[in-house]
């Protein structure tokens, strides 16, 4: 069976810079019948696991530190048994949020196997510092966390993000990807990058 890409939408509250704010997240299953990869844990383990249904975990993988991608990541890893892996330029979300560090350290150029599928970590930062997408080729498929979304790039008016930084990432890391790439986000609808690409120059008068 050839791996297939599962959407999960948990909801909770994204919480920064003293404020906070409703959200609805994606959560990324990539796997078959047997194995899952899980790419990014907010706000509701049980919905999660639920997902997953009683599957392997190879690996959770999470796209950047900011609280609502990571909130169930603790308590997901102990009831699956998998490894968490974390951008360390995010660690001090992280150590915001969670009293244990994560399992492994999620570096550029890192890859992960499931169900016949390969999954490479580029790193976009930006967005934060650590902000990492996760690249399928067979599949035809990114995981862009919160650096692309449809309409443009992620928010980058709060503490540890940087608009110059977000645009080069998406120039240089993401729109070189085939045109027809479906770029799956951190929240809302999926694009492709030949979508978003035409863009850029809009983004960039607009600003952050």
């Amino acid at each position: 069976m050839t791996a297939q890409v599962q959407k999960v939408v948990t909801s909770g509250q994204f919480a920064l810079d003293g404020g906070s704010w409703d959200v609805d997240n994606n959560v990324w299953l990539v796997g078959d019948d047997a194995e899952v990869l899980v790419i990014d844990a907010p706000h509701d383990a049980t919905a999660i696991l639920d997902a997953i249904d009683g599957r392997t975990v190879v690996a959770i993988v999470l796209t950047h530190g900011h609280n609502d991608h990571i909130n169930a990541a603790v308590e997901l890893g102990r009831a699956t048994g998998a490894q968490v892996w974390f951008p360390p330029a995010d660690r001090m979300l992280w150590d915001a949020e969670h009293d244990t560090p994560p399992d492994q350290e999620l570096h550029s150029g890192a890859t992960f196997e499931v169900a016949g599928t390969t999954l490479r970590a580029i790193p976009t930062p930006g967005h934060s510092p650590g902000s990492t997408c996760l690249y399928a080729p067979d599949l035809g498929v990114v995981f862009t966390g919160d650096t692309l979304f449809q309409g443009g790039p992620g928010a980058t008016g709060r503490s540890y993000s940087d608009f110059p930084t977000i645009i080069e990432s998406i120039r240089e890391r993401l729109l070189p990807l085939p045109q027809d790439t479906v770029v799956h986000t951190g929240h809302g609808d999926d694009t492709t990058i030949g979508a978003e690409a035409p863009h850029l120059d809009e983004w960039i008068k607009r600003g952050s």
